[in-house]
């Protein structure tokens, strides 16, 4: 694995060998073993949510230390709250629940499990630095399957961090028969399956239009009978690699007249040619009233483009006379009062929604699955979207 890093982020989903990886990566050093150490490590700290946490999962659990030690098993001394090895080396046991416990101990390296659900996780990670003065290279390792707390934001934008990801899936011949398609059944795609299941940090941004609980509401197993359909599309204005994403979006009008998003099939650094057949492709599948597309880039050559893929599909011009985030406002407001329902789960263009703030997205990038969205919806209801907004000035 060449040069170990001095601190080790790994975030996984549930069940995705993050206990099994720490509790090896403890017993070689210990021991002195490839692939984590070629020294032997003599003090080291084990940190959990509590002293329970620490004992049942990562010391005597399945996966734990004792667990999966081949030879010279290690001996805990519960009243001593530590792990003793055959070889002298000693492991302390720490809970976050009292970040100052760790006063006044050494260590040359420690395995933090869980971090993001720790008591007291900034106060406890900075007294275990303070700590981490033996050896050549004092290194640690945290496994956690991922939040957005604040601890986790800082070590994953900290450059001298190494990061894994991790998905359950990825372990799934160790784990019970079923397991896997029960939780991806009930909890695939959605924001608690990416993070639990795939390791996923997912985070709402505070003033973004969406946010990920109004998505997950806005879930729905069956369309049901659609009155029309269309296919909306946010074409780029270059077909150039560093291009914005053609944005294509389906929706549907309901008979209740409400509005389900039905597929987002956006394609990023196309030709005209290929997001126009992409395109044309959708509208057929769904057998779609119309595609509307957005002529504000690139005047009618989308819509000429369009013809040469099939010229019988009725086209749609719009131009944007707003802002991005004005036309926006009103379909978001579609959804907040349960208006806009999503027949299956989109993750790309869930991501972008609740990124989406007044300045645009939080990384530079251009909103245009959100774009193509706005105008399937405001096609679909246009009296609705078309109202004024009432502002409080007081």
């Amino acid at each position: 694995m060449g040069i170990m890093p001095d601190i080790w982020l790994v975030l996984g989903g549930r069940g995705a060998g993050k206990t099994r990886l720490g509790a090896e990566w403890v017993n070689s050093l210990v021991r002195g073993l490839a692939p984590f150490s070629r020294e032997k490590h003599s003090r080291l700290a084990l940190i959990g949510e509590t002293l329970a946490d620490v004992r049942d999962v990562m010391i005597e659990g399945p996966s734990g230390i004792v667990g999966i030690s081949r030879h010279d098993r290690p001996r805990f001394e519960a009243s001593r709250r530590r792990l003793l090895w055959d070889n002298g080396a000693v492991a302390t046991v720490f809970s976050s629940e009292d970040p100052d416990s760790l006063r006044g101990h050494q260590f040359e390296a420690a395995w933090c499990d869980e971090a993001a659900k720790w008591r007291y996780p900034e106060a406890c990670f900075d007294m275990l630095q303070f700590g981490l003065r033996l050896g050549a290279q004092p290194r640690q390792i945290v496994t956690t399957t991922p939040r957005p707390t604040a601890l986790i934001k800082r070590l994953l934008a900290d450059p001298s961090v190494a990061v894994t990801r991790m998905r359950t899936e990825e372990n799934a011949a160790n784990l019970a028969p079923g397991f896997l398609k029960m939780v991806e059944r009930r909890y695939g795609g959605t924001r608690l399956g990416r993070q639990e299941l795939d390791g996923e940090l997912i985070e709402d941004r505070e003033d973004a239009l969406w946010s990920r609980r109004m998505i997950e509401e806005a879930a729905l197993d069956d369309p049901g009978a659609l009155a029309r359909i269309v296919v909306a599309v946010d074409p780029p204005a270059s077909s150039r690699r560093t291009s914005d994403a053609c944005g294509i979006v389906a929706a549907g009008l309901g008979e209740d007249g409400n509005v389900v998003v039905l597929a987002d099939a956006t394609v990023n650094a196309a030709k005209p040619q290929e997001w126009a057949a992409r395109a044309v492709a959708l509208y057929h599948r769904l057998q779609a009233d119309c595609l509307v597309v957005e002529v504000n880039q690139g005047g009618e050559m989308a819509t000429a483009v369009i013809r040469t893929v099939d010229p019988a599909v009725p086209v749609k011009p719009v131009r944007a006379r707003r802002g991005k985030w004005l036309r926006a406002e009103p379909v978001a407001a579609l959804y907040q009062q349960g208006r806009v329902r999503h027949a299956g789960r989109f993750g790309e263009l869930e991501d972008e929604m609740c990124d989406f703030g007044p300045n645009g997205l939080s990384n530079g990038r251009s909103p245009d699955r959100v774009d193509a969205l706005v105008w399937a919806i405001t096609e679909l209801l246009p009296d609705w979207s078309a109202r004024p907004r009432i502002r409080d000035l007081r």
